[in-house]
């Protein structure tokens, strides 16, 4: 730690999740904390993006990362950074692809070593088209999960990516907050909405014209009462069945 630093607390949602192995079977192997550091940011970066197969960082990310640079900062710096990323290949952690783009720029893209990373790395190697997005603050269904309602067990983490492929990331935040609000915590009850929503649609009451006409504020208050109550109705019946 460095001298003087002290930690202020953790904030609420500043959740992220890692493998199981990285703490039970890699940590005990992980002698070089310069390896360590790469790696857990690495993953951290990782968890954030959105790609058709396995997202990936490059290595000029990692290089012009700021974290890592202040992480690492003073001489020999980055050369410290590129022998971490060698080491985590070597030993497994991570997978490195070579990669030239149309424009005839070079790069190096890190996967992690994962079922996902591995598929996606054999796809690239057949010549294949991966599109990566960019980073994105947006929560994925397992943070929301963990943040609202409890721990994730490897069952519903099932349920629960089988959910994030069939509705809008968008959706599945709605649903987590609506449920919340209704104090309604429980997985069987965000999935009613979300499987009302795709089955009836989304703001059918707005596009009805409930919001609208004379007396709109007032009106608006026994709507939305109305509503609440229609929608607790309804989800508890099919939580029920």
């Amino acid at each position: 730690m460095s001298q003087g630093y002290r930690f202020r607390g953790f904030t609420a949602g500043s959740v992220v999740s890692l493998p199981d192995q990285l703490f039970s079977e890699l940590l005990p192997h992980l002698e070089d904390p310069d390896e360590l550091k790469v790696v857990l940011h690495i993953l951290w970066r990782l968890a954030r993006m959105r790609s058709s197969g396995a997202p990936w960082i490059t290595d000029q990310e990692v290089r012009a990362d700021a974290v890592l640079r202040d992480a690492f900062r003073g001489e020999n710096g980055l050369a410290r950074v590129d022998l971490a990323l060698e080491k985590s290949v070597e030993h497994g952690i991570l997978l490195v692809v070579p990669w030239q783009g149309a424009d005839g720029t070079a790069e190096r893209r890190y996967f992690a070593n994962s079922p996902q990373g591995r598929a996606t790395v054999a796809a690239l190697d057949r010549g294949s088209v991966v599109e990566r997005s960019t980073i994105e603050d947006r929560p994925n269904i397992y943070t929301l999960y963990e943040q609202n309602i409890g721990p994730l067990t490897a069952l519903l983490g099932e349920e629960l990516a089988e959910a994030e492929e069939t509705y809008p990331a968008t959706w599945i935040e709605e649903a987590f907050r609506e449920a919340v609000r209704l104090n309604k915590r429980n997985w069987k009850y965000i999935l009613a909405i979300l499987e009302r929503w795709q089955n009836e649609g989304r703001g059918t009451e707005e596009q009805h014209g409930v919001n609208r006409g004379s007396g709109r504020e007032a009106g608006k208050r026994d709507r939305e009462e109305e509503t609440r109550r229609y929608i607790e109705d309804a989800y508890d019946r099919i939580v029920r069945h």
